[in-house]
């Protein structure tokens, strides 16, 4: 595969990059509604060696369309894994934003051109935009009580340990401008599953991006199986406590330098 880049400079050179596991039926789909939406885009499909046969499917698409990239990876190995490799495809070419977006059909494309349009140049404008489910006029379709349940109380433990004003914390649908991935140490993420949204959203604030969300319905998948599991739920609950306490700690080493000064 050629690396065709983006045109420096052009600021409406948007990379979407969807990560996939088995998920050959959503695939084509997918990329025909992104591109109906945003003609304009690129597309990064990053398989980590799905053995139904996405990463065929997916070079097929890159071979019939110079705007869909392959990246094969050797192995599942998690979510966050798979993200940073495709930040890292995208800045090393010209790409001015950088889309997360899954390949399930749970994100709507169509809402792309809203997303994108939020984003500024620094400065002036948002810096990460979140496609939240927990805002006014978002939504969550067909999913079972206890999936919403678990995300709900999931994002208000987050956003109480952690201090943030973020409604949807975990959302799996965002833009970044290129500054923001360039500016975030991408390589020390260790954290996988939906903990790794959770890590780059806290990363980008603390970093003071301007992060704002803006209202989205997210549909349950209707082919193909949730990648949600108890080991997910596990790192992100260890993960999410251990830097409340840490960010507490520091709170309370901050107000004891005050007393002592």
């Amino acid at each position: 595969m050629a690396n065709r880049q983006a045109p420096r400079g052009d600021a409406d050179s948007v990379l979407v990059v969807i990560p996939t596991y088995n998920e050959r039926d959503n695939l084509e789909p997918i990329v025909r509604r992104l591109f109906a939406a945003l003609p304009t885009a690129h597309l990064l499909v990053v398989d980590d060696n799905s053995p139904d046969g996405t990463g065929e499917i997916a070079d097929e698409l890159a071979a019939a369309d110079e705007r869909v990239h392959v990246l094969h990876r050797s192995a599942k190995a998690g979510l966050g894994a798979a993200y940073v490799a495709g930040f890292d495809w995208a800045l090393a070419r010209d790409y001015a934003a950088i889309v997360e977006m899954d390949a399930d059909g749970s994100h709507s494309p169509e809402d792309l051109p809203r997303l994108i349009g939020m984003l500024g140049p620094e400065g002036t404008g948002a810096d990460v935009v979140l496609g939240s489910r927990y805002v006014p006029g978002g939504r969550t379709v067909n999913w079972p009580v206890y999936r919403e349940l678990l995300s709900r109380g999931a994002n208000v433990y987050s956003k109480l340990a952690l201090g943030l004003s973020v409604n949807d914390i975990t959302s799996g649908y965002r833009v970044y401008r290129r500054e923001v991935l360039e500016k975030l140490r991408l390589h020390n993420i260790a954290s996988q599953g939906y903990c790794f949204q959770v890590d780059l959203t806290l990363r980008a604030v603390q970093a003071g991006f301007v992060v704002v969300e803006t209202p989205i319905t997210f549909v349950e998948r209707e082919i193909g199986n949730s990648k949600m599991s108890g080991a997910v739920v596990r790192e992100a609950l260890l993960r999410v406590t251990t830097w409340g306490l840490r960010r507490r700690g520091h709170q309370a080493a901050d107000a004891l330098r005050s007393l002592l000064r």
